[in-house]
């Protein structure tokens, strides 16, 4: 059992749920990302997405495309952002997902990603753009050193196509509350509850839901629901807003515990 299987146990256990925030990797430096992921843990969060900094993030709104663009006018690379997981691994357990588009891993190449992933203590991988259709060039070898793939599923996604990417997903299901991009939201989705209920029915994988969510207050009404709230654009929001404060990260620090305490 892999880091992230046992942090959903655990929290199953006790009655818990998983936040998982998100930062854009080498945003606005790779050495303050390392200090970010070891504050988010500190303050709460139980799983790390790290964005992996491309030209054209499609699934991505302006804040987190704004982040790409600063991680990438640094030249962060995603052998940077393995060598720096590999420096955060040093220090502490708490689970890492990479999460980006494919062109980076391709050109990478599949078995040598896959094995350096591993070597640098990568959890889990999600590629936004990699369908269940086209993804098994890449499983082949992520299965073989044990990391974790996961999916996103739509609310357009029909019975079929869930069964789909149930079969191909370890990990957790990461629910897209939302059709369109990433961004902060005022509102949440009406049919949420329905959508990750029908989820749960075709797998027995924990469901994370992201998109969207930006308070502590919707992150406590998707816990009801989900076995995971995913929160990455308020909290890179936070970040762009103090680029240049030495307040930086006790202010994402602070937003995070709000949120933890909200989910219970």
């Amino acid at each position: 059992m892999n880091r992230i299987s046992k942090v959903f146990q655990r929290l199953s256990t006790n009655n818990e749920k998983a936040l998982i925030p998100y930062i854009t990797a080498g945003d606005p430096s790779l050495e303050l990302t390392k200090k970010l992921v070891f504050q988010l843990e500190k303050s709460g969060a139980d799983i790390i997405e790290l964005g992996i900094p491309f030209s054209d993030p499609m699934a991505d709104g302006p804040t987190i495309q704004r982040a790409s663009e600063r991680a990438l006018a640094n030249n962060v690379s995603l052998r940077d952002v393995l060598d720096l997981t590999s420096e955060i691994r040093m220090h502490t357990e708490i689970p890492i997902i990479l999460f980006g588009y494919y062109n980076p891993f391709f050109t990478y190449g599949a078995e040598k990603f896959s094995r350096d992933a591993k070597e640098a203590g990568v959890d889990g991988v999600l590629i936004v753009d990699l369908p269940p259709e086209e993804v098994d060039e890449l499983k082949v070898y992520v299965d073989k050193d044990s990391l974790d793939i996961i999916f996103l599923i739509a609310p357009t996604s029909n019975e079929e196509r869930i069964k789909l990417i149930t079969k191909k997903a370890s990990g957790f299901i990461y629910y897209v509350s939302v059709t369109g991009v990433t961004g902060a939201r005022t509102s949440l989705d009406n049919h949420i509850e329905e959508y990750v209920a029908k989820v749960k029915e075709l797998t027995d994988l924990p469901v994370g839901v992201g998109f969207g969510i930006s308070t502590p207050e919707q992150a406590r009404t998707v816990a009801i629901w989900a076995d995971g709230v995913i929160v990455g654009s308020a909290i890179v929001k936070i970040i762009e807003e103090n680029l240049n404060s030495p307040d930086m990260l006790t202010k994402v620090g602070q937003f995070v515990r709000r949120l933890k305490r909200g989910i219970g």
